[in-house]
């Protein structure tokens, strides 16, 4: 393996016991790593990590945002790297996870985002692969009253016909786990900063998307010990409506051809009735 991979890592009153297991993971990976560390938090945190010569640690000393935070770190990163991940801090892994996601990389030009398969802790299937969203699939589906209609919605949204024993092209993948060609990254600007909290992500990978392929790797997989907080904190809720107000401000509310033409697309190869 000879790519130069950087990671960042942003963290807010995050737990020592959670994160550390992140930073093991990608600092275990047999090659020339570099990972930022960025705290968000109102007191510094600490860790014996940090001091570790292959770490920098970076203190905001404000709340900035998930992707302004990350964005600190590309701005360092990406220039002398060739591969960055975006990783969580509730994330665990084994190093030939990523260092499989590097080959791919290294074998496919045109490749400039990848996820692997999301688990939770008990080993069941995150199904972060996931369409471009309409008003529909944020502001709606959470909300139906009726199991029936909302487990309809789920499965075609969350894509749950997507195979899980070859890789895909999806219209979006989660930024808890994602390793991005450098160069792409920096392409793009990064994260989009209106984006506090919240579809972030979802914004990022639709524009690496138009520059390069976005495949979801199923063959290798995390640990993610996703939480859905805004279902059940209302203040959470609140950043998550808002970001999809942007979001849709953004990229049109109902009229948006190129989400129509992406999950037409996706929805073709699995044969799902398109008509939502």
């Amino acid at each position: 393996m000879t790519m130069k991979v950087t990671a960042s890592l942003v963290l807010y009153k995050s737990r020592n016991d959670q994160f550390e297991v992140a930073m093991r993971a990608f600092l275990a990976v047999s090659a020339d790593v570099k990972l930022y560390v960025v705290d968000n938090s109102p007191a510094p945190l600490m860790s014996e990590l940090f001091n570790d010569r292959r770490v920098e640690y970076i203190y905001n000393g404000a709340n900035i945002g998930f992707g302004a935070a990350h964005n600190v770190a590309l701005k360092l990163a990406c220039p002398s790297s060739e591969v960055h991940l975006i990783l969580n801090p509730d994330i665990s892994f084994a190093p030939g996870t990523l260092t499989s996601l590097m080959e791919e990389f290294e074998r496919t030009p045109k490749l400039v985002v990848a996820m692997p398969r999301v688990a939770y802790p008990d080993g069941s299937l995150q199904r972060l692969c996931k369409l471009l969203p309409t008003p529909v699939d944020l502001l709606v589906r959470r909300f139906v009253p009726f199991d029936f209609i909302r487990e309809k919605l789920d499965k075609r949204y969350e894509l749950h016909d997507l195979p899980q024993e070859h890789r895909s092209e999806v219209p979006t993948l989660s930024g808890c786990f994602l390793l991005v060609r450098s160069t792409a990254l920096l392409e793009v600007g990064g994260f989009d900063e209106r984006f506090f909290m919240y579809m972030e992500d979802v914004d990022l990978v639709r524009r690496l998307a138009d520059i390069g392929r976005a495949i979801y790797f199923p063959q290798v997989s995390v640990v993610h010990g996703y939480a859905k907080g805004s279902y059940r904190n209302y203040r959470l809720l609140f950043y998550h409506i808002r970001s999809a107000i942007k979001y849709f401000n953004k990229w049109g509310w109902f009229f948006d051809r190129e989400r129509q033409r992406r999950n037409h697309a996706i929805l073709a190869t699995l044969k799902v009735q398109d008509s939502l």
